[in-house]
């Protein structure tokens, strides 16, 4: 698997990067259709988030959350990238216990085309990782933990908190190591994420 280290603060010039893999698969999801997006809490050994989604600007990428989710994709996975006063990432399935990849490189086997948009990168809004390649994001994710408006239409913002910024500060406090000291010292995991609020096409 080809790996691709971006590097997140170039326009700081301070090297670091939301790390994820560029996938083998290429192919990229297909167009969502357009529904009404529920939110989603994200369950974890810390306590839980609930996220409201923003299909409005990015639906493909709403979709795209939500279809790993049902899949059960994200259960067992860990926030292994914590930069406390920036952001947590998590989403990469080589952070799941007993898996033989770097966390950070991994992905779901596909790319999603960017939907860069004008809804800033401030504390607590759900934002897609990616390489270089501004068509890399797959399954990884962050969520900012304080205003990061370099990232601005850059990255995909598709959602925010509406519940456990408590949550999202403890996480941020993990104590972490590394070059980057971004490695957390103890496990955050995501236990599951579950789909709340959803309406079916026939009660539409």
């Amino acid at each position: 698997m080809k790996t691709t280290r971006l590097s997140l603060f170039s326009l700081l010039a301070v090297v670091v990067g939301l790390t994820l893999s560029s996938c083998n698969n290429q192919e990229q999801m297909k167009e969502p259709k357009a529904t009404v997006a529920p939110r989603a809490i994200i369950h974890t050994n810390y306590g839980d988030m609930t996220v409201e989604f923003w299909p409005d600007v990015a639906p493909r990428t709403v979709d795209n959350f939500l279809k790993l989710s049902r899949e059960n994709f994200y259960n067992g996975t860990a926030f292994h990238r914590i930069l406390k006063g920036f952001m947590i990432q998590g989403g990469c399935p080589n952070s799941k216990v007993g898996s033989r990849g770097q966390p950070g490189t991994g992905g779901p086997g596909y790319m999603v085309k960017a939907e860069f948009n004008n809804r800033p990168h401030v504390r607590g809004v759900l934002s897609m990782a990616r390489s270089q390649d501004v068509d890399s994001a797959g399954s990884q994710f962050f969520v900012c933990h304080g205003n990061a408006a370099f990232l601005n239409n850059k990255y995909t913002a598709f959602g925010m908190l509406v519940g456990g910024d408590d949550v999202l500060n403890k996480i941020a406090n993990v104590p972490c190591v590394g070059m980057e000291g971004s490695t957390p010292t103890e496990r955050v995991e995501i236990t599951s994420v579950e789909i709340v609020g959803e309406v079916s096409k026939a009660a539409k």
